[in-house]
């Protein structure tokens, strides 16, 4: 198995507490980073139940995404090198066939920040957000039509339809809580967004949402949800059960910060069984 639930390297520094992926009695695992600098974690899984789990607390800004509407797009010749890979097509992201629609779409609108927000805007008012929508092999253009989805599928169509217009953008998975914002009834779950690169840097957008959000904590980044998925099996194995909480943790609870921290917000699962953890079946191999 390989499984992509730890924090990513770059929120290293904020984590307030250890850290580390806990599997059940007798398995072995060790970590690697992939090419796209995620923490990856791989791991041979006995047959039977096998439980993953996961708790910390980490630092945060208490601030929401930041907004720069300033921030330009660059023309394609000026573009780092290593930044190029987030214009093509991937698995999720189908963009030749959606590129006509796009520029159609898009075209009219001042490149940068504004084109961006506006494929945001058209994202969240094109799809119907439903945990019942849920589907493993849904594109952006099928979820374009569809008009149903979930996070991931917001995020694909909204970073295809940047990619349509020359804007690199990058798929991200991480633990999103409800913090600033009324709570979701809805069982919690990890969450989907994407990022782009304008003006020299990457900036988080989120279609589901559509507005900026405090305490993403990100834990993968790559081209699409395939490069990211949470864990991925050579075989059958079932998930039997599934459960992630991520709340603000109130500062009289939290541990020290740093003298030169400004943190104020903390992202923390509860005990399990309110500890973010996974519970697979695996059968047994004669």
């Amino acid at each position: 198995m390989l499984l992509l639930l730890s924090v990513h390297p770059s929120r290293h520094s904020d984590l307030l507490t250890k850290h580390r992926i806990q599997l059940s009695p007798g398995v072995q695992a060790r970590d690697f980073s992939d090419m796209f600098g995620n923490t990856c974690t791989r791991l041979v899984a006995p047959p039977g139940l096998l439980e993953i789990r996961n708790e910390f607390i980490i630092a945060d800004s208490g601030e929401p995404d930041p907004v720069a509407h300033a921030a330009e797009q660059w023309p394609l010749d000026a573009l780092p090198d290593n930044v190029l890979l987030y214009l093509l097509g991937s698995r999720y992201c189908d963009i030749q066939k959606l590129s006509n629609e796009a520029w159609a779409m898009f075209g009219g609108i001042a490149a940068g920040w504004a084109r961006v927000q506006a494929i945001c805007d058209y994202v969240h008012d094109r799809i119907e957000f439903g945990y019942r929508h849920a589907r493993d092999d849904r594109t952006a253009s099928q979820g374009h039509e569809e008009r149903v989805g979930v996070c991931r599928d917001f995020a694909h169509l909204a970073l295809t339809l940047c990619r349509c217009m020359n804007i690199p953008a990058r798929y991200c998975t991480g633990y999103l809580g409800d913090i600033g914002v009324p709570p979701d009834p809805a069982p919690m779950d990890f969450s989907a967004w994407f990022e782009v690169f304008l003006g020299g840097g990457w900036y988080a957008f989120d279609a589901r949402h559509n507005h900026p959000r405090i305490g993403r904590v990100v834990i993968a980044r790559g081209r699409d949800a395939a490069d990211v998925a949470i864990s991925t099996t050579f075989g059958s194995a079932p998930l039997s059960r599934f459960k992630v909480i991520t709340e603000e943790l109130p500062d009289s609870e939290s541990p020290p910060l740093a003298n030169d921290a400004t943190s104020r917000v903390t992202t923390r699962p509860a005990d399990f069984p309110s500890e973010n953890s996974l519970c697979i079946e695996t059968p047994c191999v004669g």
